[in-house]
């Protein structure tokens, strides 16, 4: 019988990870038996931000273990962390060093590309918070690895609230390798792998056999010629914007963009820039992984094995790679079997094509009408010099609510209120177009990169500290 973790369900298998970062998680690896870590335990690591892909090798090793990871975000708050770790009840919390082990991977703090860096030494900074006696664990030890074991802990971003603690297991995220398959080579992975995004795109890369390339922060400057890179829509945008400025520079193969919706006009953008680039396009969620998938200007559709229903306007998910459940006080609460929602809002054609109007937490109510922001957020990032936008409500004494956008310009520099009101009005009926436009520097983001609403929306019920009017267009109002 094979040690735990070399089998077929390994999450990399170890035959296919460079030299460096199989000496690298075999190192860590060894730790953890050390320290007594094996199958059902949970081991929540940490990282300094200037180091976050420092990670790596320890959560191969703790998949190698058979034990189940939660990579955490240097960003939370200590009220955040405090939560995550009340509600993971780990057996032990890793703090990783940068007197590394050299992986031999291909990575970087966020200045360069291909950099050959060290991943770094755990040391136990905190008492092992272990659930009380008699409390039920979601697995227990086992002799062989089994796919349906959680190997993961990943967190929901906290957008719109509180991070949540899920349970994913192996299978599920082999399941979406093989859906999104073999990328060309090297992979480019620009975020922190406390984001699932980030991590299943550098997990994914590994798991094929593709050089990985990460990196803290998007720069356009480090993209793989002829290769492939895992983007959110901002940062495509980020990336059309510096097309337009070098045309010189190498483009990528294919790039694959997740976490938000791409708006039509974006994709537009991308196939007018980048011609001889494939768009991958995906929607899915933190607890059903990759549900649909758009190649190009095709339409958005779910991927094999999974199905989808439309209650209501509410999308309803049955996919095997929902994840097992969430975690509370240490306690696994099952999410399955069958379907299960996230509560976005969706319509679903007669030939099986999917639009997604957003989650139903981020609907506002004006005048009566649902304005669901996503889909006013869509229309707005097509439109140039935009960097991101957040779609938020202020008290308005007889509408109850203004649709108000909040706009990242680019560089720095505003696009003009013009386009965007002429993006708006060739797109959405008029109870949708926002009546209020204000600017910010930066948009406050979690540590996905995703903007954090819930800041956005308490700076605006402060009285939009940090942000301000658009400048008044020469010749009056549009």
């Amino acid at each position: 019988m094979p040690p735990p973790g070399t089998g077929p369900t390994a999450i990399v298998p170890p035959d296919l990870l460079p030299p460096g970062l199989a000496v690298a998680t075999a190192v860590a690896a060894e730790h953890l038996r050390a320290h007594g870590i094996g199958p059902g335990d949970r081991v929540v690591i940490d990282a300094p931000a200037r180091v976050r892909w420092s990670v790596l090798p320890h959560l191969l090793a703790v998949d190698r273990a058979g034990a189940a990871a939660l990579v955490a975000d240097p960003g939370w708050s200590d009220r955040e962390r405090a939560a995550v770790l009340t509600d993971t009840a780990p057996s032990r919390v890793l703090d990783v060093s940068t007197a590394g082990t050299g992986s031999g991977t291909s990575t970087s703090t966020g200045t360069s590309t291909g950099t050959e860096t060290s991943t770094g030494t755990s040391t136990e900074t905190s008492t092992p918070a272990r659930p009380e006696p008699g409390q039920p664990r979601p697995t227990g030890p086992r002799d062989q690895l089994d796919g349906t074991d959680p190997f993961l802990l990943p967190t929901t971003s906290g957008s719109t609230g509180p991070p949540t603690v899920l349970a994913r297991t192996r299978d599920s995220w082999l399941i979406g390798f093989d859906v999104l398959g073999p990328l060309p080579g090297p992979v480019l992975v620009p975020g922190p792998p406390s984001s699932t995004l980030y991590l299943f795109g550098a997990l994914h890369a590994l798991h094929h056999g593709l050089r990985l390339v990460t990196t803290d922060r998007f720069d356009p400057a480090d993209l793989p010629a002829g290769g492939s890179v895992h983007l959110v829509p901002a940062l495509l945008s980020t990336l059309l914007d510096d097309r337009d400025r070098h045309p010189e520079r190498p483009a990528p193969a294919v790039i694959v963009c997740g976490g938000a919706h791409v708006a039509p006009a974006l994709r537009e953008r991308c196939a007018r820039l980048l011609p001889g680039t494939v768009l991958i396009e995906y929607y899915g969620s933190a607890e059903h992984s990759l549900i649909a998938l758009r190649r190009d200007a095709g339409p958005l559709r779910a991927v094999p094995g999974v199905r989808l229903a439309v209650h209501d306007g509410v999308l309803w998910v049955d996919s095997p790679q929902t994840v097992l459940g969430r975690l509370r006080d240490g306690v696994l609460q099952p999410i399955g079997p069958g379907p299960s929602t996230v509560g976005d809002r969706a319509d679903l054609g007669t030939d099986g094509a999917l639009t997604v109007h957003g989650r139903a937490a981020t609907t506002i109510t004006s005048g009566g009408t649902l304005v669901a922001v996503e889909e006013v957020e869509q229309v707005l990032r097509g439109v140039p010099g935009v960097a991101d936008v957040v779609v938020s409500g202020t008290p308005h004494p007889s509408l109850g609510t203004l649709v108000t956008a909040v706009v990242e310009a680019t560089d720095g520099v505003a696009p003009s209120r013009r386009a965007l009101r002429a993006a708006v009005r060739t797109a959405l009926s008029p109870a949708k177009r926002p009546r209020r436009w204000l600017l910010v520097p930066a948009l406050p983001r979690l540590g996905s990169g995703k903007p954090a609403r819930s800041v956005i929306d308490d700076a605006l019920r402060d009285g939009t500290r940090g942000t301000r009017p658009f400048p008044e267009p020469s010749g009056g109002r549009p």
